[in-house]
């Protein structure tokens, strides 16, 4: 029987994650194929392939948004896609991955004049970039949620002498403020990118970096350019410095170490670091001074990229900029951004109840989870919808998400915290204008609930 092992893994580890995994299987097993599937979600690995099972495989199926280590798979034919292609058609993806499967070589290979072959680099920024952003969900959830809880006493309850004093309070605003989680949020960013790119040697660089760009006021951005740069000279470094083998561990815990920490921090500082934070300044500015037009251009990109691919590539863009103002104080583009996350597994939801007769048995019951995931800020609960009639759903989606980011900064309505959906409107102290966010939300789900009943066609195959 022709056997077919995977690894399924997303940025964030929760649904794009067991999405894929199950759209594989249940191809594979139309196909006739013995499949077993990996999946690296948020809280680990699970279902790990053993030894055996990844000799005895035909091929091994990466279907991924962020940096797989493949050390394990030397020798064996491996084929590398976007996690999307793996939820969209699975069926052909994995047709694919038998016809196109490449024998997996860990060392760099080299061309018959004995010169080092060209990678493709530019493909793999945005998985270094995710990759990243995995590292730093986990910090922002965490300890945006703890600061939420420290709200409850007041604003100011952290300060001492002031009259809502609350050492509770104070304790959780240390623990998950700017002095705590949050505040290792640009530093984890860094980490991760410079991982994806150089692997565990990339780390050191990479943290130093995210702390220098913090240090120096380049912040989010500079944090991202940081973890790039710390990536690339560490590569570059283990590539470049030879050594007896007899002397291998200085070069490991030594000059890499020291000389990349060294030249990442001196071209940050000296180089990068000045035009990043004259370059935020702008941006923080302009955010800050947005006109009512300007807010509704803002409302409408930041809806549309929030919806489109639903935690995809653009999804991602759109948060990371709303990240960069949040890091400087500015929570208007961050409950922007939420207010068009939230909004599509929403209307969906909602659609499904008004229209019925437009909706299969299986997507109803999809639609009562998506209640739940839209309200938990996972947009990724569209999913299932869109892939089944794209052309319909996604414009809709689109839409309604637009009116919700819009409406969400035309209210002014800001976000103190980096996650939480609806639940951290429960939370004193954390929006401004929640009522005002959560009825732009509602007339955002009106409008994709009703466009998707107007142009959707009914029936069980559509």
């Amino acid at each position: 029987m022709t056997r077919l092992v995977a690894v399924t893994t997303c940025p964030t580890g929760v649904a794009h994650t067991y999405m894929a995994a199950e759209a594989i299987i249940e191809a594979a097993k139309e196909k006739d194929i013995w499949v077993k599937v990996e999946t690296q979600g948020a809280l680990g690995a699970e279902n790990i392939l053993s030894e055996d099972e990844i000799m005895n495989a035909d091929v091994v199926l990466i279907a991924s948004g962020k940096k797989v280590n493949k050390d394990r798979f030397e020798g064996k034919k491996v084929f590398e896609a976007d996690i999307s292609r793996a939820i969209k058609d699975a069926a052909g993806l994995i047709d694919e991955a038998f016809q196109s499967a490449k024998v997996q070589e860990n060392k760099i290979s080299e061309s018959p004049d004995g010169k080092e072959t060209k990678n493709k680099e530019l493909p793999e920024v945005y998985k270094h970039l995710m990759t990243g952003v995995s590292f730093m969900t986990p910090v922002v959830v965490a300890g945006g949620i703890l600061l939420a809880i420290s709200f409850i006493w007041g604003l100011d309850s952290s300060t001492e002498g002031d009259p809502s004093y609350n050492p509770i309070a104070a304790a959780l605003n240390l623990i998950g403020g700017g002095d705590g989680a949050l505040g290792l949020m640009v530093p984890v960013l860094a980490a991760g990118i410079a991982y994806s790119i150089a692997n565990r040697a990339g780390i050191t660089s990479g943290l130093l970096s995210g702390l220098i760009a913090q240090i120096i006021g380049a912040g989010f951005l500079g944090g991202i350019i940081g973890g790039f740069l710390a990536g690339y000279i560490t590569k570059y470094l283990i590539k470049w410095i030879k050594v007896p083998k007899s002397i291998e561990s200085i070069k490991a815990v030594l000059l890499v170490p020291v000389l990349s920490v060294g030249l990442t921090g001196l071209i940050l500082i000296f180089v990068i670091g000045t035009p990043i934070a004259a370059l935020l300044d702008i941006l923080e500015t302009a955010l800050s001074n947005l006109e009512t037009g300007n807010k509704i251009l803002l409302g409408i990109i930041t809806g549309s990229m929030m919806a489109f691919d639903m935690g995809g590539p653009l999804n991602k863009s759109i948060f990371a900029f709303s990240m960069i103002a949040f890091a400087e104080g500015n929570y208007e583009p961050f409950a922007a951004v939420m207010a068009g996350g939230v909004t599509p597994p929403l209307a969906l939801a909602l659609s499904t109840i008004l229209f019925k007769n437009k909706y299969s048995v299986e997507e109803k019951e999809m639609g009562k989870s998506a209640w739940i995931l839209g309200a938990s800020n996972i947009t990724e609960g569209a999913i299932p919808f869109a892939v089944s009639d794209p052309l319909r759903v996604i414009p809709c989606i689109m839409i309604g998400s637009s009116v919700s980011s819009t409406l969400s900064l035309i209210f002014e309505a800001a976000c103190r915290v980096p996650h939480g959906g609806l639940w951290a409107t429960l939370i004193p102290n954390v929006f401004d204008n929640p009522l005002l966010w959560v009825f732009g939300i509602c007339c955002g789900t009106v409008v994709g609930a009703i466009l998707l009943g107007l142009v959707k066609k009914g029936g069980v195959h559509q």
